[in-house]
């Protein structure tokens, strides 16, 4: 074999192979430590369903995620789909008991590709412990058609109550504001805990958020398992947002020198001057078409998955269709924009990015930031 089967350094090589995230068994969020779902819309104040999602929701979702694998194809992208599962069973631990499961339309928050290394996230939500098992058919058969290939599972955390702080979720915004610069969330800092959308690929660094899903020791982790083979791990923070969780909705790199950032969620002070001093330009992505409360009602992102796009090459991004304004602002920017409608895959997760896992691009890991002024997290 000369060719690798699994390589992506970043979030903008020409995509070769990728998984496209699929709906079947989903089941709606559950209410636990890390994470409280709310309705959105006129009927907020009603308590959120439980139990599986219904067949018509399902068959929308999969319709659009079926969409997206097609234009994929249609551009030459070989794309691949995780097996389908009954998320609707009890998980019981030593631990923790959670009354069912979620389900798979989002790989990106679970598998992280770095190079010829597949890693499985440690996870933050005790509904998403076991998702990874959906994904193991697929891993294990890169791994015995790729000799290169390195298949890296982070500790399991227990997601015993002490992992969670008690009270956060009932803290007023008032509290919020008071404590955003201690970036202490729903999880606490006692176990290794990170998700994979927390994680943003630019060749040789990684930009990792500290958010609800990943705390210091998971950051921790990435940069002790990573850094001995010449990767640079960098915290970053984001401290007007009260909830942060996933950095694909705040912090999109599209290619070697350009991010889409978001107005709403600037950089700490300080951590801009890594991209600013290497020549990077951040612009600031167009309001969303849909406010808060007019996103699907059962949809647990902000309106800001509108920056949720996929790249499929340096001048080629994925957008979702109605979101006209971003469409412009990157047409300017010199990329073509391809369109397709996603909003009823938004109440299953999240957008385009994170209905997807890309397995293999072509390029090599490159020194995007040679100037390292804000220096890597330290040890």
């Amino acid at each position: 074999m000369t060719t690798a089967l699994v390589s992506s350094w970043n979030e903008w090589d020409p995509l070769e192979e990728v998984v496209v995230g699929d709906p079947t068994g989903a089941c709606y969020d559950v209410t636990e430590p890390g994470h409280r779902p709310k309705r959105r819309g006129p009927r907020r104040d009603l308590p959120f369903p439980r139990g599986p999602k219904p067949a018509d929701a399902i068959a929308r979702a999969r319709a659009e995620l079926d969409g997206l694998a097609a234009l994929l194809e249609a551009r030459g992208v070989t794309v691949r789909r995780p097996a389908p599962r009954d998320f609707s069973p009890a998980v019981r631990t030593p631990d923790f008991t959670v009354e069912h499961q979620y389900g798979v339309a989002c790989p990106r928050d679970v598998l992280l590709t770095v190079g010829p290394e597949i890693i499985e996230a440690t996870m933050s939500r005790r509904a998403r412990y076991f998702e990874h098992l959906a994904y193991r058919p697929l891993i294990l058969d890169y791994w015995r058609r790729d000799p290169r290939m390195v298949w890296t599972v982070a500790p399991k955390p227990t997601m015993a109550d002490c992992m969670y702080r008690p009270g956060f979720w009932d803290w007023p915004l008032e509290e919020r504001h008071r404590r955003m610069h201690d970036y202490e969330f729903c999880i606490t800092q006692d176990e290794v805990v990170f998700d994979a959308a927390d994680v943003m690929r630019l060749g040789r660094d990684l930009l990792v958020q500290e958010s609800m899903t990943t705390n210091r020791l998971g950051i921790h982790w990435l940069k002790r398992h990573l850094e001995p083979r010449g990767l640079r791990v960098h915290s970053v923070h984001f401290p007007l947002d009260h909830f942060p969780s996933h950095i694909d909705c705040t912090f999109v790199p599209l290619r070697p020198g350009l991010v889409l950032t978001n107005p709403d969620r600037p950089l700490q002070r300080g951590e801009e001057r890594l991209f600013l001093d290497n020549g990077w330009q951040l612009v600031d992505a167009p309001l969303p078409s849909l406010s808060n409360e007019e996103m699907p009602e059962f949809c647990q992102s902000s309106r800001w998955l509108s920056m949720n796009v996929l790249s499929l090459s340096p001048r080629t991004v994925v957008c979702e269709s109605a979101e006209h304004a971003l469409h412009e602002l990157l047409d300017g920017l010199g990329f073509e924009v391809l369109v397709v409608p996603f909003r009823h895959v938004y109440a299953f997760g999240g957008s385009l990015h994170c209905a997807t896992w890309d397995v293999r691009r072509a390029g090599e890991s490159g020194d995007h930031l040679p100037r390292q002024s804000y220096a890597p997290l330290d040890g």
